[in-house]
């Protein structure tokens, strides 16, 4: 893949993230739940974190799943 690729794929994985801080914000401000989760990506080790047990959990799958897409996408390159 050429650099540019790279830097397009970038970009709209950040414009997705930011798409989905959004979604949640406005949807957690109508339904007014005080829950809240995230996942920090080192490499690719999931670290997951919440404020339930089940928001942590629900974080840390996703996370792994992330981590799993991220190892087959680099081991094709």
């Amino acid at each position: 893949m050429r650099q540019q690729d790279f830097l397009k794929s970038g970009f709209i994985l950040i414009f997705l993230g930011f798409i989905f801080v959004i979604m949640g914000m406005v949807s957690s401000s109508f339904s007014g739940s005080g829950d809240f989760g995230g996942v920090i990506l080192i490499g690719p080790i999931p670290i997951a974190f919440g404020s339930s047990p089940e928001i942590t959990s629900s974080m840390f799958w996703a996370g792994a799943l992330i981590a799993v897409i991220y190892l087959l996408v680099r081991r094709r390159l």
